[in-house]
């Protein structure tokens, strides 16, 4: 398995690069331009994920929620970021890949499982001391 990852981890180059020679020879500007376009948007997604991870984090603790789905989402996000930035078709294929998953609700529910508005508690009247 060790070996594969490797494998697949030194590869990933060789076909980013050997991807760009082709699509740039087939394509020529218009190529160039959705490197430079793509690379704008992974820079752009990196900057205002850095500037609204606090306040998504503060809102999502302020409405009772669980801030880690909005930490894992915003660490999504970054790391999409870093492969738009990457040049290649490959990488960006990831990118979108990770883009359109959705983060499931069921990995935030395993964290915090008390469910509803119930509040476990005793009982005590203050008039029961007084006698």
């Amino acid at each position: 398995m060790r070996l594969l990852l490797t494998i697949f981890l030194l590869s990933m180059p060789v076909a980013e690069i050997w991807g760009i020679f082709k699509l740039g020879a087939l394509y020529g500007w218009w190529f160039f331009f959705y490197m430079v376009l793509v690379t704008y948007l992974g820079w752009r997604l990196m900057r205002e994920e850095k500037q609204l991870v606090f306040a998504k984090i503060m809102s999502a603790m302020s409405q009772g929620g669980n801030p880690i789905k909005t930490i894992v989402g915003s660490a999504r996000n970054l790391f999409v970021g870093i492969l738009f930035i990457i040049p290649g078709v490959i990488t960006d294929f990831f990118a979108i890949i990770l883009l359109l998953i959705s983060i499931k609700e069921s990995a935030s529910r395993n964290i915090n499982s008390q469910e509803g508005d119930v509040i476990e508690g005793e009982y005590r009247r203050d008039d029961d001391l007084l006698k």
